[in-house]
């Protein structure tokens, strides 16, 4: 940054600070949510369609009166285009709505909420020390980052998927970001992981996977073209949704209740697809289940991604994404003879991901922590497979924005 050491030292501890505070917000929500999830996890069957719809009310209502936050997108836009400015203004709103959402079993994570809150304490800390242009926007997306990381206990992919998210034409731009994300997100972690002893070991328990010969690299090839289809039927299938629930009249705690109403059948028909994936993931691993069922619960979980998002339940996409790819990648498995499970799933998670938040790098580190992976190198093969077989548009459109006036879909 061509700063001298004192200067240098300066900003390392404004970094460490807004790691560590970003951690213990993560922290304390983590732990809320859990209390929240164990309270309505006892809810099964028939009755989801009376608590989810009741869920979707509240939240919808808690949108209505106190404004509404927005998606990723937004977050995206701000970066490129307000300074690096991202706005806490409605940060209650999206705190509560999101604790409402995930907490009843929609089928969104906590990543979208953690970094929308984290990186706008980022930029309130920035204004406080009076910091303008990219000093400002390297503070926001290391706040980012740490929230983002907190969550995954993976500071470097977090803090490149601060970056990544962005858009590969943006990356080199906010560069100079990548050392404040690395710091915050390593201070974030280690505070996350004091208070809820999660991100030390694998969060899912795949079989052992080694290389064994260089087959397995067209393997890998192989299933990031079956991630990458999976990621534009998702895409048309989100897009088809948000068509349908936009014509929905009236104010918006309507549509979140109706979606309520969606998300409760759709998880008494398939009780997996209720919840963001975080624990029901383990289950797909090691259940004895067959490859019709496994494709159908898929299929299932894309719909409930697509309408719990676009039904106005806040969260994030990239843990259901990856549940999504493992029921895929263990069918596959079931099909053919002979194809390592471990690889089919890693890969078409990983290919389904990148192809729908065009973030191959991030990833490919994200699935070799959670999943405790050495050779994660046919990953990353798969993972820009989806990433260069990706839909030219977007889900997130303002990935691909070039002018700021260009209006945000």
């Amino acid at each position: 940054m061509g700063r001298n050491p004192l200067t240098l030292s300066r900003w390392v501890l404004r970094w460490l600070v807004v790691g560590l505070i970003c951690g213990l917000f993560a922290g304390i929500y983590w732990n809320v949510l859990e209390w929240l999830t164990h309270g309505l996890r006892q809810f099964e069957g028939p009755s989801l369609m009376v608590v989810m719809p009741l869920a979707g009310l509240l939240s919808g209502l808690v949108l209505h009166f106190l404004g509404n936050p927005g998606e990723i997108a937004l977050i995206v836009d701000n970066i490129h285009f307000q300074g690096g400015r991202l706005d806490a203004s409605k940060n209650l709103s999206m705190l509560m709505s999101s604790l409402l959402s995930i907490a009843a079993g929609g089928s969104a994570g906590p990543e979208a909420p953690l970094v929308q809150v984290t990186g706008s304490f980022g930029t309130w800390a920035a204004d406080r020390l009076k910091l303008q242009g990219e000093d400002l926007r390297s503070l926001s997306l290391a706040g980012m980052a740490a929230g983002f990381t907190a969550l995954f206990g993976a500071p470097l992919g977090g803090a490149i998927f601060a970056l990544e998210i962005l858009h590969h034409q943006h990356v080199l731009e906010y560069y100079e970001a990548l050392m404040p994300a690395i710091v915050a997100s390593c201070a974030s972690y280690l505070v996350f992981a004091l208070i809820t002893h999660l991100g030390i070991a694998p969060t899912w328990e795949f079989p052992q996977y080694h290389i064994n010969n260089i087959d397995d690299f067209a393997l890998a090839v192989f299933y990031g073209a079956i991630g990458a289809a999976l990621g534009w039927l998702f895409i048309a299938l989100f897009r088809g949704c948000d068509r349908l629930l936009s014509r929905i009249p009236g104010p918006v705690y309507v549509q979140t209740t109706v979606t309520g109403l969606g998300l409760g059948t759709m998880a008494w028909l398939f009780p997996l697809t209720r919840y963001f994936g975080h624990e029901e993931l383990n289950q797909v691993i090691h259940a004895d289940t067959a490859a019709w069922a496994l494709l159908a619960l898929a299929a299932a979980k894309m719909a409930t991604i697509s309408l719990t998002v676009t039904g106005g339940w806040r969260g994030g996409f990239i843990i259901p994404l990856f549940f999504t790819g493992a029921c895929v990648g263990k069918a596959i498995a079931l099909i053919v003879p002979g194809v390592h499970p471990a690889l089919a799933m890693l890969c078409t998670m990983a290919a389904l991901n990148a192809s729908v938040t065009r973030t191959p790098v991030s990833t490919t580190l994200l699935l070799a922590k959670l999943a405790a992976v050495s050779p994660f190198t046919p990953i990353l093969f798969a993972s820009l497979i989806g990433f260069f077989l990706a839909p030219k548009s977007p889900l997130i459109r303002s990935q691909l924005k070039a002018q700021p006036h260009t209006v945000a879909e």
